[in-house]
């Protein structure tokens, strides 16, 4: 499964004055180095011994580690008081996310700050009254639910759980008229490596689902080989027979789209993260047959009526729609045309088109033709669009959008008259009135330009200095989007300046965008970053000393390269659950070959070459002055191995002169991110400003 963080951390990871105090030294690490070489380059790693948790010298070296960490942050000023703003900034009135329509009943995640985790909630669509289907929360907060699944009446639904972060799914079906779980219980669905995926029977008496091989005793899970399997509902989960991906791929990923009330399913089946997928279709109860080659190039795709349409980018770089029969057959729907295409849904006897330009998102109504009708009456700027429940034959679909200033919206979009109510909105802790939005643009080394939004409070202007904390991602095709400001308005209202970039290795501007910031060409990737930090410079919104730097998993990697690459354009770095030794992530942990379609595989000596040149821990300098780096992690994190940032942190430990502090944090009862919460979630965001806080001088 392709790494990364939820948009929370990338909204809210964000978040005491004045220069901080002489930092004492960090807990010693001692070195054994393994000898290797690598594309006949000599690679020496003085840290092996630190990816074994399990070693008492490791847990010890962990727990020196984090009281470090623990006590330098602590003496920060402002902490306490970011702290106590923070919470009271996350807690909103009660929000809503990942809407679905089945049968004419929505379903969606519903959240009370500061309840830990979300409740799965039903109506009748649209005025009927709420039903709680699933409430976690009488536990520590800690049990997640990972997806869920209704029938295609709506009578029944799936769900899966995870614990601890670990995102290691269980599936548990229920009837919804009464929130009774049956006793079918199905593990190691999905989650972690390989992404969760199931498809209800037309009869509603069965699923298709995505798991993983059962381990034998006293053998550990392999987080491989990930198949469909067919479940009959009341009978155990060792009777699930295989019906598709024995043998289809290592790191299979799967997708399954129901069609015709369950009739028809197609599914998308990826090797690995960030390449096209394979299209195959199952008609009734037949075997799933292959449609649609990597050739097509298809990242995503939705039933319209009875005919499924996918998103090919096979000489459309932004995209365009092909309808897809059952013996394979392709007819045209839509060209490419203005943005990139992000998703379809179906509307009425037409259709939706989600498409995005780089920070700009909008949504454009076609009918049964592929004629154009209007475009979605949305704030033409400054908002992603989230979730969209729909079905087809219905002319009113739910969208979900947000944006800098607007917490999340639920509009009911009327496909026959073209008008747009609000039926839902967040309520915010504090009044959003006063923070403005501008942009900058960035020219990357080979002349490409790299738009770059700016957050700020009124009246602040640029002056040179401000303290500014700069965002991105780049990779897997993942967009950086517009997201409520929320609780880093504590940030801005001090006088802090947030930016984000649309950097290459996103598919904000289209695949190509993506694809130039893969294998071969992920220097694009920072070299963008560095060209958006330059231009807050050059716009005079800030300087070196006052700028810090924020990304998470793939955009924690992009914080290794950034500050061992350009470590003068950085006063101080935060990196969440990142990847820093690149070739042990492919070769020492689950989750990296995985990402092979990604990053490219060191098997290969011209990218092996290529990536010993970025991978951070790789080109890490003994007598550097570093900038000020927090790195956090979790324990249970089944994306990204921990070891990545123990490694990290004692390589710059030993090699930075600047005498500023190299932090690490490992939290023990925690994964990715991914159904973080509300505690951890608010913790994380605390320690990330507090840190930015100090080192950036705000308030000065």
């Amino acid at each position: 499964m392709r790494v990364l963080v939820p948009r929370l951390l990338a909204a809210s990871l964000l978040v005491a004055c004045g220069a901080h105090a002489a930092t004492p030294s960090p807990p010693p690490t001692p070195k054994h180095v393994v000898a290797e070489t690598l594309a006949g380059q000599p690679v020496n790693d003085p840290y092996r011994w630190l990816e074994n948790p399990d070693a008492a010298d490791v847990k010890k070296w962990i727990d020196a580690q984090n009281a470090y960490t623990e006590s330098t942050i602590g003496a920060m000023p402002l902490g306490k008081t970011l702290s106590a703003r923070i919470r009271e900034l996350a807690i909103t009135s009660t929000t809503r996310s990942s809407p679905t329509l089945a049968g004419g009943t929505l379903f969606y995640f519903e959240n009370t700050p500061p309840q830990p985790q979300p409740v799965l909630v039903a109506k009748a669509w649209p005025d009927g009254p709420t039903r709680t289907l699933v409430d976690l929360n009488q536990g520590d907060g800690n049990t997640a639910i990972t997806e869920y699944w209704p029938s295609p009446s709506g009578r029944y639904l799936a769900y899966g759980t995870a614990e601890g972060g670990s995102e290691l799914t269980t599936i548990h079906i229920l009837d919804t008229a009464t929130a009774k779980p049956f006793g079918d219980v199905l593990p190691l669905a999905g989650g972690g490596t390989t992404p969760q995926a199931l498809a209800w029977d037309a009869d509603e008496k069965g699923v298709t689902y995505a798991r993983f091989e059962a381990p034998k005793a006293g053998q550990a899970l392999r987080e491989f080989d990930a198949v469909l399997a067919h479940h009959t509902l009341g009978e155990p989960a060792t009777k699930d027979r295989t019906v598709f991906g024995k043998g289809y791929s290592h790191v299979a990923e799967y997708i399954l789209l129901e069609g015709s009330a369950g009739k028809s399913v197609a599914l998308l089946a990826n090797e690995g993260d960030g390449g096209p997928a394979e299209v195959y279709l199952r008609e009734g109860k037949g075997n799933f047959a292959r449609v649609l080659g990597h050739d097509a190039d298809v990242r995503s795709a939705a039933w319209v009526g009875n005919r499924l349409f996918v998103v090919s980018f096979a000489g459309a770089p932004r995209g365009k729609i092909v309808a897809v029969a059952a013996g394979g057959k392709t007819s045209p729907v839509l060209d490419q045309g203005e943005g990139a295409i992000q998703r379809v849904t179906p509307l009425g006897d037409g259709f939706l088109v989600v498409r995005s330009a780089g920070p700009d998102w909008w949504a454009d109504q076609y009918d049964a033709k592929a004629g154009f009708v209007r475009r979605v009456p949305l704030p033409a700027t400054g908002v992603a669009i989230g979730g969209i429940a729909s079905e087809s034959g219905q002319n009113k679909a739910l969208i979900a959008y947000a944006g800098w200033t607007t917490p999340t919206h639920w509009a009911e979009y009327d496909g026959a008259s073209g008008s747009l109510k609000t039926i839902f909105e967040v309520k915010p802790a504090a009044d959003y009135s006063k923070v403005r939005v501008t942009r900058v643009d960035g020219v990357s080394k080979d002349g490409s330009k790299v738009p770059v939004t700016v957050i700020s409070m009124d009246g602040i202007t640029p002056n040179g200095k401000r303290p500014t904390i700069l965002y991105s991602y780049g990779g897997f095709g993942i967009p950086v989007t517009p997201g409520f400001v929320g609780a880093n308005l504590a940030w801005l209202e001090r006088g802090g300046v947030l930016a984000y970039a649309n950097i290459r290795g996103g598919n904000e501007f289209g695949e190509a965008w993506h694809e130039q910031g893969q294998k071969l060409h992920k220097q694009n990737v920072f070299d963008d970053f560095y060209a958006a930090a330059q231009a807050m410079v050059s716009s005079n919104w800030t300087d070196t000393k006052h700028l810090g730097i924020l990304g998470g998993s793939n955009g924690g990697l992009l914080m290794g390269a950034a500050l061992t690459q350009h470590p003068e354009q950085y006063r101080a770095v935060v990196g969440a659950v990142g990847i820093y030794d690149v070739p042990r992530h492919e070769t020492a942990f689950a989750n990296g070959p995985y990402n092979v379609s990604e990053y490219g595989t060191v098997k290969d000596d011209a990218q092996a070459k290529a990536t010993l040149a970025w991978s951070p821990l790789h080109n890490v300098k003994k007598g550097t002055a570093y900038p000020a780096v927090l790195l956090t992690t979790g324990a249970n994190d089944p994306r990204v191995a921990p070891w990545q940032s123990r490694k990290f942190a004692a390589s710059l430990q030993d090699a930075t002169t600047s005498g500023q502090p190299v932090l690490l944090l490992t939290r023990m009862n925690a994964g990715h991110g991914i159904g973080a919460p509300f505690s951890q979630r608010v913790g994380n965001a605390a320690l990330s400003m507090t840190f930015f806080a100090t080192e950036l001088g705000l308030g000065e």
